[in-house]
C-alpha cells in the first residue's frame, strides 16, 4: 500500500468492536470465527492506523458478568486504549440481543423491562463518560411491533420520549460532556421499527425536553432499506444541525 493510502490516526478512522469482532454468525448458522478479545482488537486497530473505537456494552462486558468481572474487563480495555492512544469516541447499548428485549426495551409493554432497559443504558452512559466518549448512539432495534395489535404506537412513542428525556436530564445533572445520536433503521429485525428513517428521528427529537442534546446517526444501508436516498438524508441532518455521528 502506498504511503498516500496508509491510514493514520489523523484520518480519524473508527471501528466498532462488533464489526472487527464479528464471528460470522447469521440466522441460519453458528459462528464461523473464534471470538476476538476487545483488547486485541484495540491493539490491532492501532497498528493499522485507526484513531478510534466504539462498542456496545455487551461487546466489552459479556452479558451476565459479575461486578468484579465487569470491572476487570473495563480495566483491561482502558489500559489498552491508554497504551495505544486509541480514542473511545462513541458508546452504545445493546437492547436487542437478549430474549428479554424480544418485545422492546424503552417501549416494552412490560414496565419491569422498560425500567431494566433504562438502568442498562444509564450504567453504560456512566461508562461512556468515564472513558471519554463524546457521543452516545441509540438504536432501537426492537422498539416497535410485528403486528398492529401488539402495541399502542402512540403510547410507545410516549414511553420512548420519557426514556430519552430522562437520559437527557441525567447527563445534564451529572455534568457529562455527552450527546445522543439516534440511529434510524426500518424493517430489520423488527417488522415495524419506530423511528425508521432520519426524517422520523428528526421529528421525534423536536418533541423532546432537551432537543439540543439529541441528533442522528445515519447509516447508509438503513436509509437504502427504506428505499430512500442516503445523501439526501445526510443533507437534511446537516440542514437541521443534527448530524451528530455517522
Amino acid at each position: 500500500m502506498t504511503e498516500r493510502f496508509t491510514p493514520t490516526p489523523e484520518d480519524k478512522f473508527s471501528f466498532g468492536l462488533w464489526t472487527v469482532g464479528w464471528q460470522g454468525k447469521d440466522p441460519f448458522g453458528d459462528e464461523t470465527r473464534p471470538a476476538l478479545d476487545p483488547v486485541e482488537s484495540v491493539h490491532r486497530l492501532a497498528e493499522l492506523g485507526s484513531w478510534g473505537v466504539t462498542f456496545h456494552d455487551d461487546d466489552l462486558i459479556p452479558f451476565g458478568s459479575t461486578e468484579a468481572e465487569r470491572e476487570a474487563h473495563i480495566k483491561r480495555f482502558r489500559q489498552a486504549t491508554e497504551e495505544t492512544g486509541i480514542t473511545v469516541e462513541m458508546v452504545t447499548t445493546n437492547l436487542f440481543t437478549h430474549p428479554v428485549f424480544k418485545e422492546g426495551g424503552f417501549t416494552a409493554n412490560d414496565r419491569d423491562i422498560r425500567r431494566y432497559a433504562l438502568r442498562k443504558v444509564l450504567r453504560n452512559v456512566d461508562l461512556a463518560a468515564e472513558l471519554g466518549a463524546r457521543t452516545f448512539v441509540a438504536w432501537g432495534g426492537r422498539e416497535g411491533a410485528e403486528s398492529g395489535g401488539a402495541k399502542d404506537i402512540r403510547l410507545a412513542l410516549d414511553r420512548m420520549k420519557e426514556a430519552f428525556d430522562l437520559l437527557g436530564e441525567y447527563v445534564v445533572e451529572q455534568g457529562y460532556d455527552l450527546k445522543f445520536a439516534i440511529e434510524p433503521k426500518p424493517n430489520e429485525p423488527r417488522g415495524d421499527i419506530l423511528l425508521p428513517t432520519v426524517g422520523h428521528a428528526l421529528a421525534f427529537i423536536d418533541r423532546l425536553e432537551r432537543p439540543d442534546l439529541f441528533g442522528v446517526n445515519p447509516e447508509v444501508g438503513h436509509e437504502q432499506m427504506a428505499g430512500l436516498n442516503f445523501p439526501h438524508a445526510i443533507a437534511q441532518a446537516l440542514w437541521s444541525g443534527k448530524l451528530f455521528h455517522i
